[in-house]
Formats: structure tokens, sequence, C-alpha cells
């Protein structure tokens, strides 16, 4: 399984802070990670850093508190993506700090390279029951924050666009792998359609080898595509979204498509191994929508509270296990969201 990105802004962890001093996240996950933990590996997208040398902050520079790592490996992640424009808003320092508090509870972070320079490093292969997966992931830019670096550590920490390099890669995980995925961080924000560069682009993926392209950056959800390919299916979703944010029809006054950034996927695909090779037998997008209810109280800072989480959507829509939780107004937006997505998205894999 597969989602977008994981986007904590201040109001998220303000809402999560306790009376004691610490923070408690796990509600994001109530409900998706009975999902999560169906799978035999999980990959989502961490947008922000962590950065325990300074102080916490939400846009324009992300800097959540580390004990948002807990929650993101109680939900069931595996692999988390930190290829992304925000990796080095806490600067260098906070890319190699992130990628730390990853690995300490044993999640890989894709993406960034904090062992060895980028030309030496071992490819992220994980194998699952005799399915050897390699993930890569890369970024269309950092927000000029890559200023602060001399080539030499853009060069061996960053993953980026480079056409060349990512051909290298994707052709050397061809070889060592059965199954290619590439999350690539590239596309214009909250547009719904992919632009020419990004079908050009996670089309020559393919072309090198890549399986999979879980797409990212747009905090809406685009739509997938199937490629054929050696007489196989190969699956480019252009964007999956927010899994959790507090991007909204109420905070994002102005931006058209507001309602779509309260909405992302989660892609949910099996492997098979067989004598002719390794290929996707079948693949599912099932939509999702973060829940914000108020808590009541304010913030220090003035700030209303909330509970935020994850809704995945079948089991809220009519005939769904936990429809019955919410109000009148909360199930029509999200059977509308439901519908939306799932025509927009377009997945069909049969």
């Amino acid at each position: 399984m597969a989602n977008g990105d994981l986007l904590y802004h201040d109001a998220l962890y303000m809402s999560a802070l306790r009376e004691d001093g610490s923070y408690d996240f796990s509600e994001n996950f109530q409900y998706a990670k009975e999902w999560l933990h169906q799978a035999d590996l999980t990959i989502g997208d961490f947008e922000g850093t962590i950065s325990p040398d300074l102080p916490l902050a939400g846009y324009p520079l992300f800097n959540a508190p580390e004990s948002v790592v807990g929650a993101i490996k109680d939900a069931g992640y595996h692999v988390l993506d930190l290829a992304h424009n925000h990796i080095l808003d806490s600067q260098l320092s906070g890319l190699f700090s992130t990628a730390k508090a990853f690995e300490d509870q044993g999640i890989t972070p894709v993406g960034v390279y904090t062992h060895e320079p980028r030309g030496q490093a071992p490819l992220t292969i994980k194998e699952v029951n005799g399915i050897k997966i390699a993930i890569l992931a890369y970024s269309y830019g950092f927000n000029g924050m890559e200023g602060n670096l001399s080539q030499d550590e853009y060069d061996q920490h960053l993953s980026n666009l480079d056409e060349e390099k990512m051909k290298s890669e994707i052709e050397r995980a061809e070889k060592e792998a059965d199954i290619t995925v590439v999350m690539p961080q590239m596309g214009v924000e909250y547009q719904l359609q992919p632009t020419e560069e990004q079908v050009s682009l996670y089309h020559k993926m393919v072309d090198w080898g890549a399986d999979i392209i879980f797409g990212g950056h747009p905090h809406v959800t685009q739509p997938s595509e199937t490629l054929e390919k050696d007489g196989q299916k190969k699956l480019i979703i252009y964007s999956m979204g927010n899994f959790i944010s507090n991007q909204r029809i109420e905070t994002m006054e102005g931006v058209e498509n507001a309602q779509w950034t309260e909405r992302g996927v989660l892609m949910d695909l099996t492997l098979e191994k067989t004598l002719k090779g390794t290929r996707i037998k079948s693949a599912q997008a099932h939509p999702t929508w973060v829940s914000r209810v108020e808590k009541g109280g304010f913030s220090a800072e003035g700030y209303p509270l909330y509970s935020y989480q994850t809704l995945i959507l079948e089991d809220f829509i009519e005939g769904g296990k936990y429809r019955d939780r919410l109000d009148e107004a909360t199930k029509e937006r999200i059977d509308k969201a439901y519908q939306e997505m799932k025509d927009h998205v377009g997945l069909n894999w049969d």
C-alpha cells in the first residue's frame, strides 16, 4: 500500500499537544491503520522535517515534533519518501536528523542519502515474501534552500530529477529487483491534471524500467494511467494527494480546487511472482478524506484545536462499517468526495 503527503501543519501538532508537554498523534491514524496494517509493505510520503535543534514550524518551513515518528511507525509504515521540496526546511542537518529519526524506529527513508553519497549508495530494495521491490524517489527542487549547500553536498545527499542519474538508477533497479517503484515529486500544486512534463517524464521512467509510479507534490489527486510494456501492465498515478494535513475547504480560501486538498488515495496493489516474471496482479485506489472536528479549546497561540483523522471512505459511505459515526453534513461531503475521486482517478485494473 502507498499514500501521499503526511503534511504536519502547525494546527496538527498544536492539536496533538498534551498537558504534560508531550504530543500524541495516534488519533490521526485511528481508522487508517486498520488498512495500512493489512499490507506486507506500506509506503508513505513525509513532507517536512524533524529537527529537535530548531523550533517547531508549519508552512513555509515545516518542522514537526519527533514524537510524530512513533505514531507513523505504529500506523504501519515501513518506508517513507523524503525526496520533496521541503526536505531542506531545517537545513542540511535537518535532512540528516529526519532520516535518522525514522531509521531509529525501523522505517527506511528513501530519496535522501545520509550514509553513502548518491553515486555510491546501494538502492533501497525490500524483499517481501520472496519478491524484491526497489523503491526510488526524486524531487523537482528544494524551494531554493539548496542555495545554502555546496555542489558536493547537493550531489551527495539529494535526489533530484537529473534524467541521466534517474535512468541509470532505474535501469540498475530493474537488474537488482523484481519490481521497481518510483516516487517522483513534481507538477503544479492544486492542479487536477498532470503537466505535459509529468506525463513525458513518467512515461520515460516506465521505458527505463519502472513498474509502478506513485507521484506526489500537487496536494490534490491526479488520475491514474495504465501502460503496456513487454506484455505487462505498468501503473502510474500522477499524484496521490494529501493523506493527512490541514489543507481543506475551510483553510484554502481562494484556491479553485480547495475541496480536493482534503482528499487523497490509498493505493492498494497485489504483486505476484510467476515463472514468467513478477507482475502487478491487482491495483485499487481507495479514496481517503481528512476529518477535522473541533475539540473545543485553543492552543497557547490562540488557535482552535481539532481532532484530525484520515478516513478510508469505503468504511464511511453507505453500507460502510463506520457510517453511523458521521453527522448528516459530513455524510454528504464524503459521499460526494468518494464518487468524485473514483471517477477522477479512473483506475479499473481488470
